[in-house]
């Protein structure tokens, strides 16, 4: 048969066939098949979002997994706005119907496109040149719990197919680096031969969900987070209508344990409490609703009255991820997150639409229903300390940056299986707790940690430093944050007798993956001119910031300092709190608060020069 191909539907990629060019005879049911064959073709296409930009324009309706996030994007189209770039990529081609691509690439040893190290990171790689010609992967790991053989095999993986060793994120979470594009497909199935994934955990996707990582062997905490964590995490996992949101999407839980979760730097955060009888609803532990937390852009999640029961916790955040699908920002990737739908509608007007979904009316108390929480212990992640359960304690391994060598990593993981309960615990920390370790085996596993050249304790100065993989493995990066860090630590902790918590955190841009926001001294990178031509790696350095009840942004004290001059500097201010302190007892954060960036900046200047 012939076919004139002269006729194409608006927006269509295949021809309308015409009947009486065909030289066939075929009967009446073979003509109306063949009259359905390419409209059926491209309702097919449009439903899976390959329909460009002429899918707003086809009669059909999109359908499947997909079809929510393209008819939001087509809404954008029909107001006469241009979609951002990934918004493109993942409409053009969903990052799961590549998988092939993908493969074909890893046998060919080359790197992604643009458009596809995009979709890629829908199977967590991210290929990051120009730093690296290499993948890094970053997993999922719900509640930050995992097996003692998952850690070890992730090692082994490690090992032969990646850089050898492994960091600890703020996320609590693992990432993988160096990764050649050979050896991508070998990476992402090999990390789901162990029972792990790493699906979902990057592009604009619901990251890893994060919970008290020492949930259910805390004596302070009132509720466990694991099984709500869990829950939420396979739900994602399941649901491919929950990929390609508008941006990246944060969630946590916090049981009111001794370390803290920075439950309120995400977009969904449920913190437990006790509601006290009395309100109109049941008395007992409930999780509190905050929403909108994104500390990169100097926010917090808000808390209203609104109340979730622990059970409901995955409904609530599936409805109210629905709504921001809907309505967040597909053109401007710095507006897509969902502070800014909060922003342009209203929290009490998004909460309308989540409610609408979820069919009933949120339950809701005043400030006073809500029992005083037990307090965080900034350096319970460090050490050992005591479990609920008689005779048993978690063990806080204290790591270098969140850097882990693969005999480390097999170390730790064979002290867990001998002395511990088998599990390891990662926290926000970027560190690892071993859990379950008898009382009379806590020395040997604690000498079995020295042995493979870790430690148990930490000065009150390398306790809370925290950095992100800057310039050495991030293009955004504008300084080497873990080597800055690491000076840091090693100038100030010989220099600075500091005998109260302190948090240093250095980021490496505006992504602000170490939250410099929300530390007592914050650091992001930044090109320092040193004349009218050149610049040189460095900082702009904050100091105030809290999380939790004492959560607020920092004050700028210092512009455009020297990466060489950070650790000086650093420890200026920390000679500065221990010389004008109001009493033994005042935090760094108190102190900091107390005075304007001017002071604060005289006063570490006074200690450097002394």
């Amino acid at each position: 048969m012939s076919v004139d191909a002269t006729e194409v539907a608006a927006g269509a990629s295949y021809p309308i066939m015409k009947l009486d060019t065909v030289s066939v005879d075929f009967t009446d049911e073979q003509k109306r098949y063949l009259e359905g064959f390419t409209t059926g073709l491209q309702i097919s296409r449009v439903g899976r979002g390959l329909g460009g930009g002429g899918a707003g324009k086809a009669n059909a309706e999109p359908v499947g997994p997909d079809a929510v996030h393209i008819k939001a994007q087509d809404k954008v189209i029909a107001s006469g706005k241009k979609l951002a770039d990934q918004e493109k990529f993942k409409r053009d081609e969903h990052p799961f119907d590549a998988y092939p691509r993908l493969r074909q690439q890893a046998l060919d040893n080359t790197p992604p496109s643009p458009a596809d190290n995009f979709r890629w990171r829908y199977y967590g790689i991210f290929y990051v040149a120009p730093t690296q010609d290499s993948y890094m992967s970053r997993l999922r790991i719900p509640n930050g719990i995992m097996k003692h053989w998952q850690l070890s095999g992730l090692a082994d993986l490690a090992d032969e197919l990646c850089g050898p060793y492994s960091h600890v994120t703020t996320r609590a979470n693992l990432q993988l680096r160096e990764i050649p594009p050979k050896h991508a497909i070998k990476l992402i199935e090999g990390v789901q031969d162990l029972g792990l994934c790493s699906r979902g955990s990057g592009a604009d996707n619901i990251r890893n969900v994060t919970g008290t990582p020492t949930a259910g062997i805390d004596p302070h905490e009132i509720i466990d987070t694991r099984p709500y964590a869990r829950e939420w995490h396979y739900h994602i996992l399941n649901d491919r209508s929950l990929y390609g949101l508008p941006r990246k999407f944060n969630v946590a839980f916090d049981g009111a344990g001794r370390i803290a979760v920075l439950e309120e730097t995400n977009d969904i955060a449920f913190t437990a409490y006790e509601v006290k009888d009395g309100f109109g609803v049941e008395p007992g532990v409930w999780f509190r609703l905050g929403l909108g937390g994104i500390t990169g852009h100097k926010d917090f999640a808000k808390y209203s009255g609104i109340i979730v029961k622990p059970e409901q916790a995955t409904a609530v955040a599936d409805a109210i991820v629905r709504v921001f699908i809907d309505h967040g920002d597909r053109t401007n990737r710095n507006k897509a997150r969902l502070k800014y739908v909060l922003d342009a509608m209203g929290h009490d007007g998004f909460l309308k639409l989540v409610e609408e979904r979820l069919k009933t009316p949120f339950a809701r108390v005043p400030e006073e229903a809500f029992a005083p929480r037990p307090a965080a212990d900034r350096m319970a992640h460090v050490g050992v300390h005591k479990q609920k359960q008689d005779g048993l304690n978690w063990i806080g391994v204290s790591l270098t940056l969140g850097k882990l060598s693969c005999d480390q990593m097999r170390g730790l993981a064979k002290v867990s299986r001998d002395l511990g309960d088998g599990e390891i615990r990662l926290t926000v920390w970027q560190n690892l707790l071993i859990s379950g370790v008898r009382d009379e085996n806590v020395d040997l596993a604690i000498a079995a940690i020295k042995q493979i050249g870790l430690a148990v304790e930490a000065s009150h100065i390398k306790a809370g430093l925290i950095a992100c993989t800057g310039n050495a493995g991030c293009r955004f990066a504008a300084s080497n944050t873990k080597r800055n860090a690491a000076e840091i630590g090693d100038w100030c902790e010989p220099r600075v007798a500091m005998d109260k918590p302190v948090n240093i955190h250095v980021t490496g841009c505006h992504h602000s993956c170490a939250q410099h926001y929300i530390s007592d001294i914050g650091l992001i990178g930044a090109r320092v001119p040193v004349n009218e031509e050149d610049t040189v790696e460095g900082y702009h350095l904050f100091t105030g910031g809290g999380f939790g009840p004492d959560a607020d942004v920092g004050q700028e004290v210092y512009h455009d300092l020297k990466a060489e001059d950070a650790p000086k500097t650093v420890e200026g201010l920390l000679k500065a709190y221990l010389a004008h302190r109001s009493s033994p007892d005042e935090t760094f954060l108190s102190f900091a608060r107390r005075h304007d960036g001017e002071t604060l900046r005289k006063l570490a200047d006074a200690q450097v020069s002394a």
